[in-house]
């Protein structure tokens, strides 16, 4: 578990930036890009789940964006979500689509175990230190599923050679202004489905999404934006569909910005 000076350290940290991002409004049309590409896998592995209690881990994209919470209210799922930092909850439930926020640490939920039906968690377990952080973030999930819940989980791939690069030197990046915020250890396909299985999931669906660069994508956004748009139309729409095409090739190991996984919790 984190120790609370570690704890309040990042939370600090996570905290500038939330008021940071409500202060200018950065990317706000690529982030609505990014919640259409994660609907997209939604809506392919998840959408006969039955209604039932959610936690998503994440505010990040419901406080400076669409966010996904919707997506499992329109299907009569009750969502609670929960963020590291108060800057980031509190924008979350103050958006016109408000959601039941919480600040929590994901390693260290303040929730009862079994308590929930199916965890979300969107690029949340890729912002540690260490795999010791992923690893307890596991092992927290677990515990607040009910057994046979299921678990959806996405992090930045690292066999992709642009997050492999920026990965490398994030302190660099970030001070050049190509990284927002921090980004930390994250897992391989094999090596995430490895972790799943040793903590007590069942894997049935492990692959990659988000497949057109990133690199290309956020500026094009901004480029669209200062000429004042604010959703992805349609031909943006259209080739984001394009690229997600890109993950039924040999290639999609490569391809994909974020490792996507389905787990359940054994009985």
């Amino acid at each position: 578990m984190p120790t609370e000076p570690v704890a309040q350290t990042a939370r600090a940290y996570w905290d500038a930036v939330g008021r940071e991002w409500a202060a200018t409004h950065p990317d706000e049309l690529w982030r609505r890009c990014s919640d259409a590409l994660h609907v997209q896998w939604l809506d392919r592995v998840a959408g006969t789940l039955p209604p039932g209690l959610v936690l998503k881990t994440d505010l990040f994209d419901e406080a400076f964006g669409d966010g996904l919470t919707a997506w499992f209210a329109s299907r009569g799922h009750d969502v609670l979500a929960c963020d590291l930092a108060f800057a980031t909850a509190r924008g979350a439930a103050r958006k016109p689509a408000s959601v039941a926020a919480a600040v929590a640490d994901v390693r260290q939920l303040p929730f009862s175990a079994t308590a929930f039906d199916t965890v979300f968690s969107d690029s949340t377990l890729d912002h540690f230190d260490s795999e010791a952080g992923i690893r307890q973030s596991l092992r927290e999930l677990h515990r607040v599923l009910r057994p046979g819940g299921t678990l959806l989980l996405t992090m930045d791939n690292p066999v992709n050679p642009i997050v492999r690069l920026r990965n490398l030197w994030p302190g660099l990046w970030i001070r050049l202004g190509v990284l927002p915020y921090a980004v930390g250890a994250t897992c391989s396909r094999q090596r995430l489905t490895r972790l799943l299985e040793e903590t007590g999931f069942s894997v049935s669906a492990a692959g990659t999404i988000m497949h057109l660069p990133r690199v290309l994508m956020v500026p094009w956004c901004r480029w669209l934006a200062r000429g004042g748009a604010t959703q992805p139309g349609t031909r943006l729409r259209a080739w984001l569909r394009r690229g997600e095409g890109l993950g039924r090739l040999p290639t999609r190991e490569f391809t994909g910005h974020f490792v996507a996984t389905v787990a359940r919790k054994r009985s």
